[in-house]
C-alpha cells in the first residue's frame, strides 16, 4: 500500500513557503503522492449544511483557499518524483475543455505526475456561484468524463453531446501519461459507483469504516466486470482526514481519529482490505494550521510506510 500526504492549500497555513516546505519534505521522506482539496466559498448564510460537522457549520479554514491545480503546479517545480493529485475537484464547477488543458499542462510540466480526483460537490451556494445546476448532474458527469478522455486521447478531437460540444479541432498537446492521467471519483450513491465502474480508474472514499469500503469496492469491481472491464485495474485511494487525541476515540467514533495507535490500526485495516493508496491530511485537525505540527505529523506517519 502506498502512502501520500496532504498539501496545505486550505486555511491560513496555505502559502508559497508552506506548500514548498511540505512538498519538498514529503518527497525526502519517501511519500508517493501529495494531494490538495477544493473549496470555493465560505458562505455567510449557507444554504446547505456542511455534511461533516454535527451542527452543519463550515470549518474556519475554508475562509482561506489556494486554487488546487495552481498549488500542485507550484509544488511540481520543487519536486521530481511525487505524484500530484486533487481530492477532489467538483465537476459541475468546471468546463471540461478548460480542465483538460489545465490537467494536461500539470502533467507535462511535472513530467507525468498528475492525478485527477473528481466529485460532484454538495454546496448549493457554490453551485449558484458557478452557474451550475443539481439537475441532471449525474448525466453531466458522464459526459464530462467522456470529453476529458476524448481531448486527451484523440486528435483531431470532436464531441457532440447534450451538455458539451467540441467542434472538430486539433488539440495537439497531450498528457505524458498514457492513455491519460488516472481519474479517481469520490462517490457513495449507487449511480455514482456505477460511473466509477464504467469510466474511472478508481475510487476515492472518505470517512467510511473499512468494512463499508471493502463492500462498496467489491460492488464497484463487480459492476466493472459487467461493463467488460478488468476489475483488478481499478484502485481504491483513501483520504484519511486525521484528528489526533490523547484519549482513545469511542467505539462509534470517526475513522482516522483518536490516538496515534488507533489511527495506525485504521491504516492497517485499510491495508488488509486491499487499499492501493492512503493519504493523510491534517488540514482539519487541531493544530493543522501550524507548519511545525504538519511536518511533525509527516515524520510520524512516514514510519508506518
Amino acid at each position: 500500500m502506498k502512502f501520500g500526504f496532504g498539501l496545505p492549500n486550505i486555511g491560513p497555513l496555505g502559502s508559497a513557503e508552506s506548500v514548498q516546505t511540505v512538498a519538498v519534505r514529503a518527497e525526502e521522506l519517501g511519500y508517493h503522492s501529495l494531494w490538495v482539496v477544493e473549496r470555493l466559498l465560505y458562505p455567510v448564510n449557507p444554504q446547505t449544511p456542511y455534511p461533516v460537522t454535527p451542527d452543519g457549520s463550515l470549518p474556519e479554514v475554508y475562509k482561506h483557499v489556494l486554487d488546487p491545480l495552481d498549488t500542485l503546479t507550484f509544488a511540481a517545480a520543487y519536486t521530481s518524483k511525487v505524484v500530484l493529485g486533487t481530492s477532489v475537484l467538483d465537476i459541475p464547477y468546471y468546463n471540461p475543455v478548460m480542465l483538460a488543458r489545465r490537467v494536461c499542462t500539470l502533467d507535462r510540466l511535472s513530467k507525468g505526475r498528475a492525478c485527477l480526483g473528481l466529485g460532484l460537490g454538495w454546496s448549493q451556494d457554490e453551485y449558484d456561484a458557478t452557474g451550475a445546476s443539481f439537475q441532471n448532474r449525474g448525466a453531466l458527469a458522464d459526459e464530462f468524463l467522456a470529453v476529458l478522455k476524448a481531448i486527451w486521447t484523440t486528435n483531431p478531437v470532436e464531441f457532440k453531446g447534450e451538455f458539451y460540444t467540441v467542434p472538430k479541432s486539433f488539440i495537439d498537446t497531450k498528457p505524458i501519461q498514457q492513455p491519460h492521467p488516472p481519474i479517481y471519483v469520490a462517490a457513495f450513491a449507487p449511480a455514482a459507483l456505477k460511473r466509477i465502474a464504467r469510466a474511472a480508474d478508481g475510487w476515492n472514499p472518505v470517512a467510511l469504516p473499512p468494512s463499508a469500503m471493502s463492500q462498496m469496492f467489491d460492488s464497484i469491481k463487480q459492476m466493472a466486470e459487467a461493463e467488460g472491464r478488468d476489475p483488478d485495474s481499478l484502485k481504491m485511494v483513501v483520504r484519511a482526514n486525521i484528528e489526533l487525541f490523547e484519549r482513545p476515540r469511542p467505539k462509534e467514533g470517526m475513522i482516522f481519529t483518536g490516538t496515534f495507535d488507533q489511527i495506525r490500526e485504521d491504516i492497517e485495516a485499510c491495508r488488509s482490505i486491499g487499499v492501493h493508496e492512503i493519504f493523510v491530511d491534517p488540514t482539519f485537525s487541531s493544530g493543522g494550521q501550524s507548519l511545525d505540527h504538519w511536518l511533525e505529523l509527516m515524520e510520524r506517519f512516514a514510519k508506518l510506510m
